[in-house]
């Protein structure tokens, strides 16, 4: 079993920033991508950003690109998402999960396991 555990979450004004982890333990991930995605009040799941095992390939929500940054260190077993100027409209439970390689990451239903999620409160 695998076991995620994000941290990193708070309360921020509009244009600040925050960094988001995401650390894994338990059974290895390795050859796992890995994604965040965020869920606001009465709003669906929505995917944030993903990035596969090696680091080489990125994805990301039109909504975000440009503003935040995906990355891992898979020696720590860790994910980080930097978030930069950061909009109200970000307010919201993120999530960070993971997917076996070949699966669409974009789409929530593709990841085998997921965190408990971290508040982020971005105010006006």
């Amino acid at each position: 079993q695998v076991q995620l555990v994000e941290s990193g979450g708070g309360l921020v004004q509009a244009g600040g920033s925050l960094r988001l982890s995401c650390a894994a333990s338990g059974r290895t991930l390795s050859s796992y991508g890995m994604g965040w995605f965020r869920q606001a009040p009465g709003k669906e799941r929505e995917f944030v950003a993903a990035i596969t095992w090696t680091g080489g390939s990125t994805y990301y929500a039109d909504s975000v690109k440009g503003r935040f940054t995906i990355s891992r260190d898979n020696a720590k077993n860790t994910v980080f998402l930097q978030m930069n100027s950061l909009k109200p409209e970000g307010t919201a439970v993120y999530y960070c999960a993971a997917v076996r390689p070949g699966k669409t990451v974009r789409v929530g239903g593709s990841y085998d396991y997921w965190g408990q999620g971290t508040q982020v409160t971005v105010s006006s």
